[in-house]
């Protein structure tokens, strides 16, 4: 009998993880940085915009602030559109919305219609960023990611002092009689070039399995962000009447609701707009404790300096921008170093920079108690940049921390929670620890309100040093 000769089946390939190279990594840092720039680069343009358009201090708050509650409420909506659409897709679509946004903005007539392209320009940036963290995540993986995750925190931090540099310096040159209006159109070419970018270089992603839209959620959602940012961000500058206090007080019930809503679509076999599922993950859980004090206070840290350089110290806008570049150089110099001290300590590194960051916080608060009126950027230096090396260290490995272990099928979700925690954050901070700031100052002088509100933040660098210590030693 002739034996039959059987040969082992050979499974075909599946088809190859789309990878993103150098050129990719730079175009979509750059749409991460447009929009994070923007964030803070009005700040120094708001006199002059209040000059020439009359805004009067309720409207022009909503200058500032109609960006930043449209890029937190939407920003879990545009990490789902990414997964289910593709995401080199949403980034292109983003990234020409936030060109035309911003040249509505620079074009503005009135100061209503800037606050309205503001709020645009938001919505827009909420459809780009999300798609930055999820590109990353679905696409690299092992030290690839790590570097990339390294560099994106450190735009991220160097992006908000940027804009207040190249704020000052635009306005102060007054390019073709623009004004203020270059720091919104200067978006306009470098958000189209972005996208013709990523048409080419950028690979396309997204999830396995689409999803719709969860509206209940999303409604719930930014019905409880609005109720809480708004009357924090517009109270102090329409004099806190009644309405303010019933938006803060529906906040926790419709926070309470958005859960309630969520775990129970989970649980009933649909895909909300945040599946609590990803809370389960230890690294994103306790990753998003720590982003919860470390953005708020550094948004906080930002404001307020920049208030005080400019209305304290009388420092012109390009001279406060300078300030803060001890502080950028800190935080990109220890983002860049922090790839490789992560392999070798680990989140231990987190630790290290809350402890840094304080001690450059209680630097700074003695010698702005010290110094009083003779206060100068250059006695300021050594608190700022050692604030700044602390907050690079613990940024860096944060984003790491965070998306170490969510699925590469849930990494637009995953990437959208985290944007809107650090948005947020962000606002939060400038609405809480600036008002505080601004309330105070009168008083007590502006030099015991910083001195003030930066004890506050050595406690927020000690609560970061406590949560960090409960993380795993190795991050992925």
């Amino acid at each position: 009998m002739t034996q039959q000769l059987t040969l082992p089946r050979i499974a075909a390939p599946g088809p190859a993880k789309p990878s993103l190279g150098v050129a990719g990594l730079v175009t979509v840092l750059l749409g991460a940085f447009l929009p994070m720039l923007d964030f803070f680069i009005v700040n120094v343009a708001l006199p002059t915009i209040d000059h020439d358009l009359a805004a009067g201090p309720a409207v022009l708050e909503l200058v500032a602030a109609g960006y930043g509650i449209a890029f937190a409420v939407l920003l879990v909506l545009g990490g789902r559109l990414g997964d289910a659409f593709g995401r080199r897709r949403l980034f292109v679509v983003g990234a020409a919305a936030f060109a035309l946004t911003s040249l509505a903005c620079g074009i503005a007539p009135t100061a209503w219609a800037l606050v309205a392209a503001r709020v645009a320009q938001g919505a827009s940036a909420a459809l780009l960023l999300p798609q930055v963290l999820a590109g990353i995540t679905a696409t690299l993986s092992g030290p690839q990611r790590a570097r990339a995750l390294g560099i994106y925190g450190a735009v991220g931090g160097v992006s908000v002092v940027i804009g207040q540099v190249l704020g000052g310096m635009m306005i102060s040159a007054d390019l073709f009689g623009t004004g203020w209006r270059a720091v919104f159109l200067l978006n306009v070419p470098f958000a189209l070039i972005t996208a013709a970018l990523a048409v080419r270089y950028v690979p396309e992603s997204r999830a396995p399995r689409a999803a719709g839209v969860d509206l209940p959620g999303t409604g719930l959602l930014t019905a409880a962000l609005l109720s809480l940012f708004v009357p924090l961000m517009e109270g102090r500058a329409i004099g806190w009447p009644l309405w303010t206090w019933v938006s803060l007080g529906a906040f926790p019930f419709l926070a309470a609701g958005f859960v309630r809503t969520e775990r129970r679509a989970e649980r009933a076999g649909r895909v909300p707009l945040v599946p609590l599922s990803l809370l389960r993950i230890p690294e994103m859980r306790r990753g998003l404790g720590i982003a919860l004090p470390f953005f708020t206070g550094f948004g906080g840290f930002m404001f307020v300096v920049a208030i005080m350089l400019q209305q304290g110290l009388r420092l012109g806008p390009v001279a406060a921008g300078w300030a803060l570049v001890p502080m950028a150089t800190g935080y990109f110099a220890a983002s860049l170093s922090g790839p490789r001290l992560i392999g070798r300590f680990g989140s231990r590194v987190i630790t290290a920079g809350a402890v840094v960051q304080g001690t450059g916080l209680i630097v700074l608060i003695t010698t702005v108690l010290a110094d009083g009126a003779g206060l100068t950027p250059l006695r300021m230096l050594p608190g700022v940049a050692l604030a700044g090396i602390g907050q690079g260290l613990i940024g860096t490995p944060l984003f790491r921390v965070v998306l170490s272990k969510v699925p590469a099928e849930r990494a637009g979700v995953g990437s959208g929670v985290l944007a809107t925690a650090q948005q947020s954050s962000l606002a939060l901070g400038v609405a809480t620890l600036g008002t505080l700031f601004l309330a105070l100052a009168p008083g007590l002088g502006m030099t015991r309100a910083l001195a003030l509100v930066l004890t506050i933040q050595v406690g927020g660098s000690l609560v970061i040093a406590l949560l960090s210590s409960r993380l795993p030693r190795s991050v992925g």
